[in-house]
C-alpha cells in the first residue's frame, strides 16, 4: 500500500500545483465527443475513445478519468445582454467546448467517473464512500485545475469585454424619445450607416469616420464629449442575444448587463429586433464590404460538405490563417501518406509528451482534417428541427432531452501552441501572415523528419541567380533553394487605367466633403504583366564588382534551376503608399487555370559570357577590436543614427532600417526608406546587418533562408575578436556557428549560456543547425546538395488562399480548393461547395505540376 500511497500524493501534489494538461494528445476528441474524453491519472494526457485502450496496453497505466459533458435542451430565451460567460453550477470542467456556452437553446451538465483498466469498473465522482480521502482530494483537484491553455497565455485565451462601469448606474433621461425599429438617420447629418444610439438621451449620432473613406462625421463622439453621457448601442446590431455597446468615456467595447431595460426605456424590444450590421465595433476600421462578400461568396445559398477531407477548423480569435494554410497543405498526397499513413506508427512511438511532438500533431491535425470522423452531417430528425425552429423561431422546444450537438470542426488549439513556442509572433493572438506560417511549417518538416520521405520536397526548387557587372559586362551565377514563387503586381500593366483615375478623383473629392465614397473600382492586372515583372532584372544595391574591385552597378536576373512538384505563388499586394502608410493593392489578376513556365528554365552560363573572377571583398577590421566590441557592441560602422531612428520610429525593424542606411551610403531617410519599399517582401528583412568583415556578406532575398555546411568554420579574424575579449576559442566558435557568424548575437549567445560547454564539433554543429530559426535548407552529411524534384513547368491551379483587409495584420484568410472536380470553401469551420470561386482575389495560389 506503501507505494500506492506515494503515487496518491505524488498526484495530489502534481494536481494542486495546477500543471494538469487534460488535453488530447492524439485525436481531437473533446469532453462533449461521443465516448468523451479519459484523462490518464498518470500523464495527465487526454485520450479519446479509441486511443484509450492502445495507452493502457502500451504503458500498463489502468487509472484514467472518464469525462462526459451532456447537453440538455431547452425554451429558447432572450439573453438580454448577459455575460457571454455565464456562471452555470453544473459545468466543473475548464476545458474547450464544441457547443457554444453562449447559446440559450441548450444547458450543459458535466459527468466524471474514474475507470479502472481493463474492466472498466467505474466510480462516479465525487464519491467519498468508496475512495480514500487522498483519491477523492487529487480527483478534485484534477477536475478544478485551469485548462492549460489559459496558464500558457492568458492574455490570448479570449478578448473578453469587460463590464462597463457605467452600466449598473447608468442615468436615462425622461425626456419621451422612441426610437422606431427602422429608418434611423443621423440627427446631425443625413447618414443612415454606422449609427449609434445614446443610453443616456435615446440620441441617434453617426460614429467615426475612417481614413479608407468608411464610417460617419465623429457625431456621436462629439456628443459625448459636449455632454459626457458615456454609453452608446450601435443599431443594427441588436438582437435577441444582446448588442454591441460602446463607451467613450472606457474607450474601448464594453458589456452592459442591462442593456435590455436599457433599450426598453427608449421603446425597443430585444426580442424583436433582427441584427442587419456586421457587429464591426466603433473604433475598427470598416472594411471593404465588396472584397469581403466576393471572396465569402456571401450572397449565395453554399450547400455545406461533409465527410473525408471536409472538416473544418474552429477559429481561436484570429487563427483563420491557420485553417487556410493547413487545409491546402493535407490536401497533398505526400503530406497525407507521410502523416495520416503513419498513424498507427506515430501512436505507436508514443513520446514521453506527445503534446510538444511535432510529428504527433501534424498527424493528429490531418486526421482530424481527412478521417471525416469530424464532419458529420446532421440527422435527418435535426434538420427537420432546424427547418421548424426557421419557420416558428417562437415555439418553444421539449426540455430535459439528452443529446450531443453534432460534432463538426476541430480545434487548433494544441497545434497553435506547439508550432508557435518561442515565436514571438504566432505565439500571440494576433493575425499573422499566411505566407509567413507557410515558410514556418515548412522550416518545421525539416527539421523533424518522419519516415523515409519528407514531404516538403515536393516545395522546394532551386532558382538561377545572374548578376552581371554593368561596367566590365562580366557575370557570376550562383543558385539558392526557395519553396515559393513572389509574383510582382504590375500595376502599370492595368487594362482599366481610365476608370481608375476616374475613380481615385471620386473617391478624394468624396472624402473631403466627408460624403460616402464611390462604389469601388478595382484594378484588373494582367497575369503575363506579372509574369514578365518576376523575370526582369533588378538593379543590385551596394553591388561590388570583383572585376573592378571596387562598387559598380550591378543588375540580377532570377530564372528556375529546377521546377518543383508543387509550385506555390503568392502575390506580393503588400506595399507601402506615398504617405508610408502600409495598404495593400486592391487588384484583380487573371490567374491562369493552366501555367506553362517553361519559357523561365534556367540557362547557365552562355557562350560569349566570362565570369566575374572569385575574388572576395576586401576585410575591414576595426583597429582596437577588443575595445570597440566591449564599448559598443560591434556597432557597425559608416550608419547615420539620425536616419535610422526616423525609420524606426514608422515602425520598421530596426535591424532592417541599420541596413536601409548603410546600403543607400547615408543619403537620408528617403533614400534609405525607398530601400526599405523594395526590400521588405524579402524573408531576411529583418535580419541583423552582416559586413564583410563583420560577419560575412549579408544575405538576400529567400536566399537568406539557407543555411551554412556543417564544414563552414567562421571566419578566423571574427574568432579571434571574440578571443580576444577573453572567451575560450571553442565558447567562441560555438557562439558564431549559433549565430550565424553575427558578432553582436555572439557575445549575447555566450552571456546567455554562461556555463562552457566541452561538446565535440559535430555536436556544435547540430546545435547551430537546430538554433538558426531560418533555415530552410538542411544540407545532409555526405550529401551534394537539396534534393529537389525536377520535371516540367506546366501546372494546374488546385487551390488558392484569400486574404480580407488591409494589413496581413488584419482582416480574415479563406481557403478554396478543388476537390473531386469542384471547388470547396473553407472558412473556419465552415465547408461548402463553391459557386463562384474568386480565383482573381487570391493571395497564394497553388498548382500542382501536370504529368508529360
Amino acid at each position: 500500500m506503501g507505494g500506492a500511497q506515494n503515487f496518491l500524493c505524488l498526484l495530489l501534489s502534481f494536481c494542486l500545483s495546477g500543471s494538469s494538461c487534460m488535453v488530447t494528445a492524439f485525436c481531437n476528441s473533446l469532453q462533449d465527443s461521443e465516448g468523451g474524453l479519459y484523462v490518464c491519472m498518470n500523464t495527465f494526457l487526454g485520450f479519446g475513445r479509441e486511443h484509450v485502450e492502445r495507452h493502457y496496453r502500451k504503458t500498463g497505466q489502468c487509472a484514467y478519468m472518464h469525462l462526459k459533458r451532456h447537453v440538455i435542451e431547452k425554451v429558447t430565451g432572450a439573453a438580454g445582454g448577459a455575460l457571454p460567460k455565464r456562471s452555470n453550477g453544473k459545468l466543473f470542467l475548464d476545458l474547450e467546448t464544441n457547443g457554444d456556452l453562449n447559446n440559450d437553446d441548450y444547458e450543459y451538465e458535466d459527468e466524471a467517473k474514474l475507470v479502472i483498466f481493463p474492466d472498466h469498473y467505474e466510480i462516479s465522482l465525487p464519491n467519498i464512500e468508496e475512495l480514500p480521502a487522498l483519491v477523492t482530494i487529487a480527483c478534485d483537484a484534477l477536475l478544478s485545475s485551469k485548462s492549460p491553455y489559459r496558464k500558457q497565455d492568458p492574455d490570448s485565451w479570449e478578448e473578453e469585454l469587460q463590464v462597463s462601469k457605467h452600466a449598473k448606474s447608468l442615468v436615462q433621461l425622461d425626456n419621451g424619445v422612441r426610437i422606431p425599429p427602422s429608418g434611423w438617420k443621423c440627427s446631425k447629418c443625413d447618414l443612415r450607416e454606422n449609427l449609434w444610439l445614446n443610453l443616456t438621451d435615446g440620441s441617434v449620432l453617426c460614429g467615426k469616420w475612417f481614413f479608407d473613406g468608411s464610417g460617419g462625421n465623429g457625431h456621436a463622439l462629439e456628443h459625448y464629449k459636449e455632454m459626457g453621457y458615456p454609453l452608446a448601442v450601435k443599431l443594427g446590431t441588436i438582437t435577441p442575444d444582446g448588442a454591441d455597446v460602446y463607451s467613450f468615456e472606457e474607450e474601448e467595447a464594453v458589456l452592459d448587463p442591462h442593456v435590455a431595460k436599457h433599450l426598453a426605456h427608449f421603446g425597443i424590444d430585444m426580442l424583436q429586433m433582427q441584427g442587419t450590421e456586421n457587429s464591426l465595433r466603433d473604433n475598427d476600421i470598416k472594411p471593404r464590404v465588396s472584397e469581403w462578400e466576393v471572396i465569402q461568396e456571401s450572397g449565395m445559398k453554399l450547400k455545406p460538405m461533409y465527410g473525408p477531407g471536409y472538416t473544418g477548423m474552429k477559429n481561436l480569435g484570429n487563427s483563420c490563417y491557420i485553417n487556410a494554410v493547413m487545409q491546402a497543405i493535407f490536401s497533398i498526397p505526400e503530406f497525407q501518406r507521410a502523416y495520416v499513413g503513419n498513424l498507427p506508427r506515430i501512436f505507436d512511438y508514443s513520446p514521453l509528451d506527445p503534446t510538444q511532438d511535432f510529428n504527433t500533431q501534424m498527424v493528429k491535425l490531418g486526421h482530424g482534417l481527412l478521417s471525416g470522423q469530424y464532419s458529420k452531417p446532421p440527422m435527418k430528425s435535426e434538420l427537420i428541427e432546424q427547418v421548424m425552429k426557421e419557420e416558428h423561431k417562437d415555439c418553444s422546444k421539449p426540455t430535459g432531452s439528452h443529446r450531443n450537438p453534432q460534432h463538426n470542426g476541430i480545434s487548433p488549439r494544441m497545434f497553435k501552441a506547439l508550432i508557435s513556442k518561442g515565436h514571438p509572433e504566432f505565439s500571440s493572438n494576433r493575425q499573422q501572415d499566411a505566407q509567413e506560417l507557410f515558410l514556418h511549417l515548412i522550416n518545421l518538416v525539416e527539421r523533424n523528419p518522419v519516415g523515409s520521405e519528407n514531404p516538403s520536397d515536393v516545395f522546394r526548387f532551386l532558382v538561377e541567380e545572374r548578376t552581371q557587372c554593368c561596367q566590365s559586362r562580366k557575370v557570376r551565377y550562383t543558385e539558392r533553394v526557395d519553396y515559393i514563387m513572389q509574383l510582382p503586381v504590375a500595376m502599370e500593366a492595368a487594362t482599366n487605367k481610365d476608370e481608375l483615375i476616374a475613380y481615385e478623383l471620386k473617391r478624394r473629392e468624396a472624402e473631403a466633403a466627408r460624403r460616402p465614397p464611390p462604389e469601388l473600382v478595382r484594378a484588373r492586372i494582367p497575369f503575363s504583366a506579372c509574369l514578365q515583372a518576376f523575370s526582369e532584372p533588378n538593379n543590385v544595391d551596394d553591388f561590388w564588382s570583383s572585376a573592378l574591385q571596387a562598387k559598380s552597378a550591378g543588375v540580377k536576373t532570377s530564372c528556375f534551376a529546377s521546377f518543383p512538384e508543387y509550385l506555390v505563388v503568392q502575390i506580393k499586394k503588400f506595399t507601402f503608399g506615398l504617405d508610408w502608410i502600409p495598404k495593400k493593392l486592391d487588384v484583380s489578376i487573371d490567374m491562369p487555370d493552366l501555367l506553362d513556365i517553361n519559357h523561365l528554365r534556367a540557362t547557365g552560363l552562355q557562350p560569349g559570357e566570362e565570369e566575374l573572377p572569385d575574388i572576395a571583398p576586401p576585410i575591414v577590421i576595426p583597429d582596437d577590436p577588443k575595445d570597440h566590441m566591449m564599448n559598443h557592441f560591434m556597432e557597425l560602422p559608416d550608419i547615420d543614427d539620425s536616419s535610422v531612428m526616423q525609420l524606426a520610429e514608422m515602425g520598421f525593424p530596426l535591424e532592417a532600417c541599420r541596413k536601409a542606411v548603410y546600403y543607400t551610403g547615408n543619403l537620408g531617410a528617403e533614400v534609405a526608406f525607398n530601400w526599405i519599399i523594395a526590400h521588405m517582401e524579402e524573408p531576411d528583412f529583418a535580419e541583423p546587418l552582416i559586413i564583410p568583415g563583420f560577419g560575412g556578406v549579408a544575405a538576400t532575398g529567400a536566399a537568406g533562408l539557407g543555411v551554412i555546411g556543417l564544414d563552414n568554420q567562421p571566419p578566423e579574424e571574427m574568432v579571434a575578436i571574440v578571443v580576444s575579449m577573453g572567451f575560450q576559442r571553442n565558447v567562441a566558435i560555438q557562439a558564431l556557428k549559433a549565430t550565424n557568424n553575427n558578432l553582436e548575437r555572439a557575445l549575447d549567445w555566450i552571456f546567455s549560456h554562461p556555463e562552457p560547454e566541452e561538446e565535440s564539433e559535430t555536436a556544435s554543429d547540430v546545435m547551430y543547425m537546430e538554433n538558426n530559426a531560418n533555415a530552410n535548407i538542411l544540407t545532409e552529411a555526405g550529401s551534394e546538395g537539396p534534393r529537389v524534384r525536377d520535371g516540367s513547368g506546366r501546372y494546374e491551379l488546385f487551390g488558392f488562399i484569400s486574404h480580407m483587409g488591409t494589413s496581413t495584420m488584419s482582416g480574415h484568410y479563406v481557403c478554396h480548393l478543388k476537390k473531386e472536380g469542384r471547388w470547396v470553401i473553407y472558412n473556419d469551420l465552415k465547408v461548402c461547395a463553391s459557386e463562384r470561386p474568386p480565383k482573381d482575389l487570391g493571395y497564394i495560389y497553388f498548382y500542382h505540376r501536370i504529368p508529360s
